[in-house]
């Protein structure tokens, strides 16, 4: 539902997270665009998409909404968005570990489908896409 509405405005539909912490639940909407967005075109999206959520009262209970820019060190929310970032740093955070660790630092080489390949130190290591949990860019200064 929050997908289309979003291309609607004529942004891109990065992501979404709702984490269930507290007593009222956050949604989290990530959008883009060419050039990235700003505040009032985060603003536009939230007054739009929040009044369809009342309307079709679709999230039980109370929430915050919250719309954003993806940033700097985006997460990435399927592998066709890593496109474009090779050669680029990336944090991996997988559901189980693999080789005694979940978490993974490197240069993203190669995304196949859905094998997404990084460089660790000198080493090549491929995850499947289902394996990891959250993928962020990190932002090099």
């Amino acid at each position: 539902m929050i997908r289309p509405e979003v291309e609607n405005l004529g942004y891109v539909f990065w992501g979404l997270t709702s984490p269930s912490t507290g007593k009222k639940r956050v949604v989290r909407i990530y959008i883009d665009a060419p050039g990235g967005v700003n505040i009032d075109q985060c603003a536009e999206v939230s007054r739009q998409v929040g009044l369809m959520l009342e309307v079709e009262d679709v999230i039980p209970g109370a929430f915050n909404l919250e719309v954003s820019s993806p940033g700097l060190e985006r997460p990435f929310f399927n592998p066709d968005q890593l496109t474009g970032y090779e050669g680029r740093k990336v944090d991996i955070l997988l559901h189980e570990p693999m080789d005694d660790r979940r978490k993974y630092k490197g240069e993203l080489t190669r995304v196949e489908g859905e094998t997404v390949t990084v460089k660790i130190d000198d080493e090549t290591v491929d995850f499947d896409w289902t394996a990891i949990k959250k993928i962020t860019l990190v932002h090099e200064f």
